[in-house]
Order: structure tokens, then sequence, then C-alpha cells
């Protein structure tokens, strides 16, 4: 009686075991072929932007001309005052410094008439010669080559809803990585996992493929879906990463200026030198104009090629005094450093070029997954209906 309990209990251990994993495998492949063809688009959209900065400055340079150096550059409140003549009837947001000498400033207009709802509505790059003193022209900022593609990586084109839906495919990639990693056949032999038999019958090379692609993608797919899905519901996820970590929340209220009766605003260069004062090493990158009359002079730079190693120092615009400064590199709390991880796990930049060009090919992870994915679906329902469509032969007595 007793062996037969034990055999018994293997046997019903093995069916929890079959059962748990068919509901496994049902719930990969249906959320494969339910939001697929999205995370496709996400993923070759995320691969073309990895490399964004280099091809934007390429498109801008066949669109409007190469900056030949001559002397010495403008100043960045020259560069305003060019930008400003040119289209009087816009308003300067902020102005991008040059990343060499043979780079435009580029300064971010709007439109008096432009929707905040939606996406960089009526928002403008004027791009400025900094040593011929000219416009160079200007584009649609939605329309360039980042931010268009930003755009439909980000929120597909449909503002806040497209947030929420790709937020919420993120999540389902992440589902899928981890099932998929689960069903893994290397977790048998280790070799087989990763091995693809090229000379086998096409259903085995595509099973091969599959099982191959994705567990060799499925760490990086996963770091892609976390901050994915943390970026796009901060609302929840960074109140919660600071609540777990027992990291104190910042303060977010707007830093203001202090209007002086009689005098008048520092200039823009002036807010700049306080802010290299601040933040010594920083590269600047860009600087946001005041947006009301007790608004900062908001200054930004990097500390490397990665938004990971950022810098922001607020300027009042009237004292020229420092009155807020971040840095990256010295985060306030462990809830703090794990947001500020996001970035690189996110685009690539944790190993520098090499993680950059592998996050390329991981972008294309998804398209190779959903094609195998689909071919093996539709072998199993071919399977299906044969099995179906086999008829008993009856035999009788005559």
């Amino acid at each position: 009686m007793r062996s037969q309990s034990v055999i018994f209990e293997i046997i019903y251990s093995y069916m929890r075991a079959k059962r748990l994993r068919n509901l496994i495998f049902s719930i990969h492949r249906y959320i494969g072929l339910a939001v697929g063809l999205i995370l496709i688009l996400i993923g070759i959209t995320g691969s073309l932007l990895v490399f964004h900065s280099d091809i934007d400055d390429w498109i801008v340079s066949q669109q409007f001309g190469v900056v030949i150096p001559q002397g010495q550059p403008i100043s960045i409140d020259r560069t305003l005052e060019i930008a400003q003549a040119a289209h009087p009837q816009w308003k300067a947001v902020s102005v991008s410094i040059p990343k060499s000498d043979r780079h435009p400033f580029h300064v971010v207009m709007e439109e008096p008439n432009a929707n905040p709802d939606i996406y960089l509505d009526g928002a403008h790059q004027v791009f400025v010669n900094p040593y011929t003193e000219k416009v160079m022209g200007d584009r649609l900022e939605r329309f360039s080559y980042y931010r268009f593609l930003l755009n439909l990586h980000y929120r597909l084109f449909v503002e806040q809803p497209g947030v929420i839906l790709t937020g919420t495919v993120a999540l389902f990639l992440l589902i899928a990585a981890v099932t998929g990693t689960f069903l893994w056949s290397g977790w048998r032999k280790l070799s087989t996992g990763f091995k693809i038999k090229w000379k086998a019958h096409i259903k085995r090379r595509n099973f091969d493929l599959h099982k191959v692609v994705g567990i060799t993608t499925a760490v990086f797919l996963s770091l892609t879906a976390i901050t994915g899905f943390g970026w796009n519901f901060s609302d929840f996820t960074y109140p919660a990463i600071r609540t777990v970590t027992f990291s104190p929340i910042p303060n977010d209220d707007p830093v203001t200026s202090k209007p002086i009766s009689g005098q008048a605003p520092i200039t823009l260069t002036q807010a700049v030198e306080q802010a290299k004062a601040a933040l010594p090493g920083m590269q600047l990158n860009s600087v946001d104009l005041p947006g009301s009359e007790t608004g900062a002079i908001s200054i930004y730079g990097l500390y490397g090629e990665s938004w990971s190693t950022y810098g922001v120092a607020h300027i009042d615009r009237y004292n020229g005094k420092v009155l807020q400064v971040e840095d990256s590199r010295q985060p306030k709390s462990l809830g703090d450093r794990i947001i500020n991880s996001f970035f690189d796990l996110h685009v690539g930049t944790f190993w520098g070029l090499p993680s950059r060009f592998l996050y390329v090919l991981v972008g294309f992870a998804p398209l190779v997954l959903f094609i195998t994915g689909v071919v093996m679906w539709q072998h199993r329902r071919e399977n299906k209906n044969k099995s179906k469509s086999v008829k008993i032969p009856v035999t009788s007595d005559r």
C-alpha cells in the first residue's frame, strides 16, 4: 500500500507540474499573440533611438548646412537675440549648447497658440550659426528624428492613452520574458538550449531560433520592460521605489526667483558661469528659460555621455544666486540611485559603445520572436486539426 501511495504522489506531482507548465505556456503564447505587433513597433523604434543624437546631427547638417569654425563663437545671449529677431511672434523656451565647434546653437521656440495638451505642439527648433550669426533654418521639433521616433516609441502618437498602453505592454513584455525563460529547454540540458539545428526540419529550426533568441535577450528585454513600465507609470512607481527603500520623497515645489525692484534680470552667460562654479566639470547641454517673472533659469549638463550622470543648476534670474543644485553622481538616497539607473538600463549605455550596439540588436528581438512564435502556433493548430480529422474505422461483423 505504501509503494502505491508513493507512486500516486509521483504521478500527482508530475500532473501538477505539467498543468503548471501548460498554464505558463498558454500565458506566454497569448501575450505574444496579443501584444506582439506593438512590441515589434516599440522594439524597432527603440533600436533606431539608440544612436539618435549622431543620426540627428547628420540630418541637421544635410538639411541646414555644416558649421565651419571661424573666430570666436557668439554668446548664448546673442544667439537668443538672433533667434528672437528672426521669429518675434514666437516665445523662446530653451537654448541647446553646441556639442563642438562644428555644431550650431538650437533655440526651441513656441508658437503663441500652442496646445499644451498635445506633444510639442507649435514647438520649433531654430538653428543659429555661432560664427556667422545667421539663422540656418528651423523645423517643427515634433518632426525631428529624435522627437518623432520618441513620440511613437513612448506614446504611439496618442498622447496620455498611448503612454498608458505602452507602459502596460512593457509589463506584458516582462511577463513574456519570465515565462519564456521558465519554458526554455536548456534547463534540462544547457547545451541544447543554445543550439540551433540549421539542417533539421524547418519546424525544428524555427523552434531553435525562437528559444535561442529568446534566452539570449531575455535579461535585456526584461530590463527595458521594467524601466519602461517604471517611467510610464512614474506617478506610482517612483513613490513605491522610495517607500520600499525607505528613501525620502524629494521636494517637488517649483524653484522661484525673487524680483528686485528696478533691477534687470542677469544675462544667460552670467547664469551659465554660476552653474559652472556650482557644478565643476559638468559639460553644458542646455539652458531652460524662465516661464514667468518669478521663474528660475535652469541649466543642464552631463558628466559623461549618459544622462544617468547629469547635473542641474537652478539660478535666480535677478540676483544670480544658485537656488538649487542636482548632481546625479551624488544621489541623496537608494531610491534616487535606482531611479537614476533607469536610463542606462533602458538605452544600453552601461557598457558604453558595445552595449549600445547590443541594444540595437535587442530591439529587433521582438520581431524575430513574434514571427517564429506565430509559425509555431500555426504548426500546432495544423497538427490539432489533422488529429481531429482522422477518422477511426468502424468494423462490423457480417
